[in-house]
């Protein structure tokens, strides 16, 4: 199949009725799209684009609102039916067009580009769908491990040359709050710290966000997206063995350990937490497959009770 087909993790889209969704997950050939509703069209909404007014869903709201007018939307994430979407927004086209308007983008964009294809680097989030605010967060997209791993050695050399900065502990707290993990706050940033994804550019926060290039998603794992046999809640210490797709989503563990293969998290705050030979102390659902046992973490939107942390840090 194109690529002008397919979706990729962290796409958006938009669908018949204006509604624009996150996608979260990988084109797998289905039939439908894995997102989850950001905006809907609101005359009164405070995010205004070319395309109107609309307002922004919190994660129970956008549950709420699809059960109310398209429950058949709704499983575990949003899905999409792809004869429902009319246009599939896409970072990397994005990214040059904001760039010409908006000077600190450029400046990334200008970094990245020394370095990696500039076909290779785009941007997501609230400017990608053109609904981004005064206080919208830069969220840049890299696509492929080699050029992801590039891009957070240039932020780490940009922010040596003073071209960017590094998070102040006003806005670590901030971050921490957000998120509410279940790590103390001495952990969580030290943790964030290492990870080398994130920077301030005048006073805007930035992220750098890893997805899979085309020859990537053609190594993709099927048997991580299937469905377990829950076993329970369980906690393990395990010898990291490697972290090749860390970053990806869901983040990938590949462990030492007696009863698990893998650790697997679904949600942003453990993507990147432990580096290969490393152990880790990790809580989360434990699930059996035919081929695999895996301990899952972000089974819920907090993920409360379930984390990743590193030990040898």
């Amino acid at each position: 199949m194109k690529h002008s087909m397919l979706t990729r993790l962290r796409d958006f889209v938009i669908t018949t009725q204006d509604w624009i969704f996150s996608v979260v997950s990988y084109d797998l050939g289905e039939g439908n799209v894995k997102c989850l509703l950001r905006y809907i069209p609101d005359e009164r909404g405070d995010r205004v684009s070319e395309k109107g007014r609309y307002r922004k869903l919190d994660f129970y709201e956008s549950y709420d609102f699809l059960r109310r007018h398209r429950p058949q939307y709704v499983k575990d994430v949003h899905v999409v039916p792809k004869e429902d979407i009319k246009e599939i927004l896409r970072p990397a086209v994005r990214l040059p067009l904001i760039a010409e308007r908006e000077e600190r983008v450029r400046t990334i964009y200008e970094l990245f580009g020394k370095h990696i294809s500039k076909d290779s680097t785009g941007i997501t989030g609230s400017f990608l769908c053109g609904l981004n605010g005064e206080k919208s967060d830069f969220d840049f997209v890299v696509y492929g491990l080699k050029n992801f791993n590039l891009a957070r050695e240039v932020i780490k050399d940009a922010k040596a040359q003073g071209i960017i900065q590094e998070i102040t502990e006003e806005v670590w707290k901030q971050i921490y709050d957000k998120r509410k993990p279940e790590l103390s706050y001495r952990d969580f940033v030290a943790h964030e710290r290492r990870k080398k994804n994130r920077a301030v550019i005048g006073s805007t926060y930035l992220d750098i966000l890893y997805t899979r290039d085309w020859d990537e998603i053609k190594k993709l794992d099927m048997r991580n997206y299937e469905k377990g046999e829950i076993v329970g809640y369980t906690e393990i210490t395990a010898e990291v063995k490697d972290v090749s797709f860390s970053f990806d989503s869901p983040a990938i563990y590949e462990v030492e350990h007696p009863e698990v293969d893998k650790v697997l998290s679904f949600t942003h705050t453990y993507t990147g937490q432990a580096l290969e030979g490393e152990k880790i102390e990790a809580r989360g659902v434990m699930e059996r497959t035919k081929h695999e046992t895996r301990l899952v973490v972000g089974t819920t939107r907090e993920a409360r009770g379930e984390w990743i942390r590193s030990l040898s840090l």
